[in-house]
């Protein structure tokens, strides 16, 4: 019995062994290894995750911003299809649909009338973002998604910070940029959906009054903006766009499950938006913040182990 169980032991502490040397060898592999499409997916995917000093470990900045830029040079590739499913009018002149494409599964909110999209911040602004599921709860929506960006002064993570130009009802309520120009998401007095480049010193002669800053820019003026498959790698997507008649569209997909949905990249996204006919589309912070929000219960499947995480802002949208 004594002998089963020393063998037992030896198994288990051979397996653990192998197994934590895998663990460790992995990123070496990766980053180091021949594989040259396997880095550029990984430095694009690790990179615009929450912890891009991973790959500043194994890689020089000259050699990241090379891989980051490898797919951007490619000239712009065909469409992929998308699958439509499962959708509901939810008789507020809003409808959800799911979608699926090559490697990402995800949900797609058309909002009709624009001007019912506004942008919720963080009560606790400087201190912690909140989840987006809350904000919805907390201003009476009924909907809502991720929106923009955030810096960590602290290295805490918890979204305390919005990251550039935050407007809401028309007041700049966080700028960390002073009057240096950014890429702007938002809505203007007409509801119209305005993206690129602007300071602060701008947005009120833009009539800006609901606006984060991020990017890329997806589709403007009716013109695709993303070449190649974009150079960010392949992961969770949020994304916002609008049609000619102004409807509004929200893009949450998925990634990083490979049982469920692995993500997209950017041309994917971009190719969402193509599919539903927008004239201007832009990226979202992605990755573990993509979250999908409908009647305040999370409709999507965030990649992060701890649920939903905490954000500084979040497009919702008004009864």
């Amino acid at each position: 019995m004594k002998t089963r169980v020393k063998r037992i032991q030896m198994f288990l502490a051979f397996l653990g062994f192998n197994l934590t040397f895998a663990a460790i060898l992995a990123p070496f592999i990766v980053f180091w290894g021949p594989f040259q499409a396997l880095k550029t997916v990984a430095v694009g995917s690790v990179y615009t995750s929450r912890h891009p000093q991973v790959v500043k470990i194994f890689l020089s900045q000259a050699e990241i911003d090379r891989l980051m830029n490898v797919n951007t040079s490619q000239q712009t590739s065909a469409g992929q299809s998308i699958t439509h499913s499962n959708v509901i009018d939810t008789g507020s002149e809003i409808t959800i649909e799911d979608i699926q494409g090559p490697s990402y599964k995800g949900k797609v909110m058309l909002i009709k009338d624009p001007k019912r999209v506004k942008l919720a911040v963080t009560k606790k602004m400087g201190v912690s973002g909140e989840q987006a599921s809350q904000m919805v709860k907390n201003l009476g929506a009924v909907a809502g998604i991720n929106a923009g960006g955030f810096y960590d002064p602290d290295g805490k993570g918890n979204g305390a910070f919005p990251d550039g130009l935050t407007v809401q009802n028309g007041k700049l309520v966080h700028n960390n940029v002073g009057n240096r120009a950014v890429n702007i998401v938002g809505f203007n007095d007409q509801g119209k959906l305005i993206i690129g480049s602007m300071t602060a010193t701008q947005l009120e002669a833009n009539h800006i009054l609901e606006a984060v800053t991020f990017g890329p820019n997806l589709i403007k003026d009716g013109k695709p903006e993303i070449l190649g498959d974009g150079g960010w790698g392949i992961a969770p997507r949020t994304g916002i766009g609008q049609k000619a008649d102004g409807t509004v569209i929200f893009v949450v997909i998925d990634g990083r499950q490979p049982t469920w949905s692995i993500g997209a990249t950017l041309r994917d996204l971009m190719n969402v938006f193509i599919n539903y006919q927008a004239v201007n589309a832009v990226n979202l912070d992605g990755g573990s913040s993509s979250i999908f929000v409908d009647q305040g219960i999370v409709t999507n499947r965030p990649s992060s182990v701890f649920g939903e995480r905490y954000i500084p802002t979040a497009f919702i949208v008004t009864p």
